[in-house]
């Protein structure tokens, strides 16, 4: 009889000991469920706008958005003409413009998008940065950068010899191939000169 008891105690030890060691574990993996926070993100679209866009204001630009779920969630822009020329639709974070805007006076503008609770005003989100960059459209002539360009040339030169150096400069971005690139040409005395692309 003393080793039977000997043995159901061996057998209920370790037994015992596996069920001790599940709680443990369950009592760890619901305490760190419990305190382990969801990473949020803003989630972007690419946010860009042509010139001088000739269709009814406003002009959609992009949207802001984050993985923030909250029904309360309310969207906000801040920054240069945030709520003048720039609009925000506070549930959708859609972005609109209401002016029509032209690159060669302002190429990007800085905002700054927020997402707050609307029942208390407090962030749902760290502020984040984003800037709205305007495209180029060629919309520019190109323009001499002086009236007169005055010249000389010894007389009997040899042909192809330098007379003077004339320079125009076109407002578009020169990034965009072909919306800044200048050109000449000699429309009176061509039967005498000719002039290069380089001026």
């Amino acid at each position: 009889m003393n080793h039977l008891i000997l043995l159901f105690s061996l057998f209920l030890a370790p037994a015992f000991a596996d069920k001790e060691s599940q709680k443990t574990n369950q009592n760890f993996s619901s305490n760190n469920a419990s305190h382990k926070r969801l990473k949020r993100d803003w989630i972007w679209n690419q946010m860009h706008i042509k010139e001088e866009i000739d269709t009814p204001l406003p002009h959609h630009v992009g949207k802001i958005t984050s993985s923030v779920r909250n029904n309360n969630a309310k969207y906000i822009i801040e920054g240069e003409y945030a709520n003048t020329i720039f609009k925000v639709e506070e549930t959708s974070g859609d972005v609109y413009a209401f002016e029509r805007l032209d690159r060669e006076k302002k190429a990007e503008y800085e905002l700054t998008a927020l997402i707050i609770d609307r029942r208390n005003n407090q962030s749902l989100e760290p502020p984040s940065k984003f800037i709205i960059k305007v495209y180029d459209i060629n919309d520019n002539v190109p323009v001499f950068v002086q009236k007169v360009f005055n010249g000389s040339v010894p007389e009997m030169s040899p042909v192809g010899t330098s007379v003077t150096k004339v320079t125009a400069v076109d407002a578009d971005d020169p990034t965009v191939t072909g919306h800044a690139t200048v050109t000449y040409q000699v429309i009176k005395g061509d039967e005498y000169f000719t002039v290069d692309d380089s001026g």
